[in-house]
């Protein structure tokens, strides 16, 4: 009898497990567009830069120590006419001073060495001079702005274009700015040698 139960049984918990799911239902959803051309970045140098050796001597000690702005070469090259934005991710996530800016690492695995900060300027596409715009909530608004960060979506637009909104494009030529800040000698232990340790990656988001 047990053997002819236990199916029966089963069967039972099934049905009623469905009439309660029926009971209680939510819609899922998934969107979004395959775009038929492709865009490649790349930037002079490797996206490296070097800083080269410091003194801790030569470091403010209450105040923040900015060092010399570097500028590499952006280029963008896409399959057709595009409308992209860039962000950044941080590798260094949670080493920055300020949560929106770029981490240079920890030093004794916690005092933050610094920030990394980036902007485009003078961005030029097939059609000419275009201006940087900036958005903070995906895409739904843009406003002028430079800033390069994990925090913005970063695009362009036509010089003459009385809106901020994207601008496609098939080739894009910029320049890519490095800030780069060394915290307060004074909030760091800089007993022996300490590297700068910034990383991040830039990243094109399709529009």
């Amino acid at each position: 009898m047990k053997k002819l139960l236990t199916p029966l049984l089963a069967a039972l918990l099934l049905t009623d497990g469905a009439i309660a799911a029926a009971d209680s239902a939510v819609d899922l959803t998934v969107k979004g567009r395959i775009t038929p051309s492709a865009c490649q970045p790349a930037i002079t140098n490797g996206g490296a830069i070097d800083h080269g050796k410091l003194s801790a001597k030569d470091l403010n000690i209450e105040t923040l120590t900015i060092l010399p702005e570097y500028r590499l070469q952006l280029s963008i090259r896409c399959e057709g006419p595009t409308l992209l934005a860039l962000n950044t991710v941080d590798n260094r996530a949670g080493s920055a001073l300020e949560p929106s800016l770029h981490g240079l690492g920890l030093v004794n695995g916690s005092e933050k060495l610094g920030n990394l900060t980036f902007s485009l300027a003078d961005p030029v596409s097939e059609s000419g001079s275009m201006r940087p715009i900036v958005s903070s909530n995906n895409g739904a608004t843009w406003m002028s702005g430079s800033h390069l960060t994990h925090g913005l979506l970063t695009a362009v637009t036509s010089m003459g274009s009385p809106a901020s909104v994207p601008t496609a494009f098939t080739t894009l030529d910029a320049t890519l700015v490095f800030y780069t800040q060394i915290a307060p000698a004074n909030t760091l232990t800089l007993t022996q040698e300490v590297p700068l340790d910034g990383h991040a990656t830039l990243q094109v988001k399709y529009l």
